[in-house]
């Protein structure tokens, strides 16, 4: 029982990591004035960072966008399918609001609604897990899960750093994962598209896992061991690098982002498209009496001796 609550959690948690890491993947670095749709002419790789740039400055001022998006995995992973998710998200501070629905909830296991409604804000998520887990629980179908909380209770190290790493990455300032793009030696501008019916200029890099450490100011604090350990570690994982393209509009937004990753078990492709800039993120947590607490639900059930059974 413990084993696949936490299981069903882990669903869940890969989904917010996902929504909230593009939510820093749409913005660049600092600065710049060059338009996106101001030309179709080929750009530079310098004129390319000045768009980029300068699309992080509008980004980083609208502080809030609505978003849809569609992850596809594949390979021998359990969680392989499609998961799509729409709705506001918001950052600095991190906050979403998001509709989750699609086959990767299959590994959470029976009585999991077909789709699902997640909130996010303050370090903390609540999902809505349907009229199924409601009858279960008193009426109580929203279930809280406490980031630094479950990584306390999970009592295996590597639990806890993935969702601590996944709680700092949600709370990063936007501009990180795009000034990511801004460091890969193979930026380029590939021309002019249409993306949702406008004009919009696609430009795309590629950066190896060694290059995304060495140019990320969030590893500065590890040492020089301890950062060649994560790269050995992802290059035994099979894993190459990430691939990303975006798709800037003439207002100096991104439209769309694409960002691809291919590992030893299997890749991942995630598309999102963003629109409404500014839109109001009003995100308020569920009511409390309508929630239950999910590191105590698995505090309760170890004390009632479920262990880990599945």
């Amino acid at each position: 029982m413990v084993m696949a609550a936490w299981k069903r959690a882990g669903v869940c948690l890969t989904a917010a990591a996902v929504v909230v890491g593009l939510a820093g993947c749409q913005d660049g670095d600092d600065g710049g004035s060059k338009k996106a749709g101001a030309s179709a002419k080929a750009q530079t790789r310098e004129e390319a960072a000045e768009v980029l740039q300068a699309a992080f400055k509008k980004t980083s001022e609208a502080k809030s966008s609505k978003i849809r998006m569609t992850v596809q995995t594949s390979g021998t992973a359990a969680e392989s399918g499609t998961v799509e998710m729409s709705g506001v998200q918001g950052w600095d501070p991190a906050v979403m609001d998001v509709t989750m629905k699609g086959s990767g909830f299959a590994a959470a296991g029976p009585g999991t609604p077909e789709q699902m409604r997640m909130i996010m804000l303050d370090g903390v998520m609540y999902v809505d897990m349907g009229t199924e887990q409601a009858a279960e629980m008193d009426g109580k179908r929203w279930m809280k899960m406490d980031f630094k909380a479950l990584a306390d209770a999970s009592g295996d190290p590597e639990v806890q750093k993935q969702m601590t790493g996944g709680l700092e990455n949600m709370n990063q300032d936007p501009a990180q994962q795009l000034a990511l793009l801004l460091e890969s030696p193979s930026l380029k501008h590939v021309g002019p598209e249409k993306v949702d019916g406008v004009e919009a200029q696609h430009y795309k890099g590629t950066l190896s896992f060694k290059e995304m450490i060495d140019a990320n100011t969030s590893f500065d604090l590890l040492s020089k061991e301890e950062r060649d350990e994560l790269v050995a570690t992802a290059e035994k994982s099979g894993m190459k690098g990430f691939d990303t393209e975006i798709w800037v509009n003439e207002d100096d937004l991104p439209v769309k982002m694409v960002v691809g990753m291919a590992m030893a078990q299997g890749t991942m492709k995630m598309t999102s498209h963003f629109s409404d800039y500014g839109a109001k993120a009003e995100v308020e947590a569920p009511p409390a009496g309508e929630t239950f607490d999910f590191v105590q639900m698995l505090k309760d059930l170890e004390s009632l001796g479920a262990g880990s059974a599945a």
